[in-house]
């Protein structure tokens, strides 16, 4: 796998994630409903630019001690080193229900200066006055005040966040609205192909602006004809 620079991968944050899914659906290479977190991951932190980045991923746990858990956090730093590229941890907490944060200001601290720029959590977060101004993205489908007995339990592993199966050198895409995972193989044409899906819309939204700016209702078939043309373009 060939990543991306640094400068394409800018390019691609200057696009929200429901542009990027959309420019993703018009190469057809997989179905519409997959690719993407379902509801329930939400952005803690108050960075406006989308956050890109390729997945390193870990299953944790809190609520029992692990005695390896010294040695799995080192393998687990290691499997992030190892990547060059800007990386985002992709963790699952696999608590039936999450009893201790796994994120706070010393693990952002210490990812940030491993190369990752933010995580995507189905589990905890804490410290969120503290990660914000570090620059580093969390998402998570909890908030939470203690750690408990937090400890990896396996690394550089499939998975699964809001419905959404990451492998390791995924390449993540997410925003407020969540999360999707840009395919390696049209990775370089999804700019493109977002201000493509861009230009598309607008055979609806200029005569939809020019309607409201005159006060002059459009009827039902000029809408239909509107998205048609839109739909052409797509």
């Amino acid at each position: 796998m060939e990543y991306l620079s640094i400068e394409e991968l800018e390019e691609l944050r200057q696009f929200d994630s429901p542009t990027v899914y959309n420019a993703i659906d018009s190469f057809h290479i997989r179905p519409a409903v997959s690719g993407f977190t379902k509801p329930g991951l939400i952005l803690r932190t108050p960075l406006e630019k989308p956050m890109v980045g390729y997945a390193v991923t870990a299953k944790v746990s809190a609520r029992h001690p692990n005695p390896a858990a010294a040695a799995n956090l080192e393998a687990y730093y290691d499997s992030m080193a190892k990547v060059s590229a800007p990386t985002v941890a992709v963790i699952q907490d696999t608590d039936t229900e999450p009893i201790g944060s796994f994120w706070g200001e010393v693990q952002a601290t210490s990812h940030l200066a491993l190369g990752c720029v933010g995580t995507i959590t189905q589990g905890g977060v804490r410290d969120l006055n503290e990660a914000g101004p570090l620059g580093f993205y969390f998402f998570s489908t909890q908030i939470m005040v203690a750690r408990g007995n937090t400890h990896v339990d396996m690394w550089n592993c499939p998975v699964e966040i809001c419905g959404l199966t990451v492998m390791p050198g995924d390449l993540i895409h997410a925003d407020v609205h969540g999360a999707v995972i840009i395919p390696h193989e049209i990775a370089r044409e999804v700019a493109e192909a977002c201000r493509a899906a861009q230009k598309a819309e607008l055979a609806v939204l200029t005569p939809c602006r020019e309607a409201i700016r005159t006060g002059k209702r459009p009827t039902a078939a000029q809408l239909a004809q509107w998205r048609r043309e839109m739909n052409q373009k797509r």
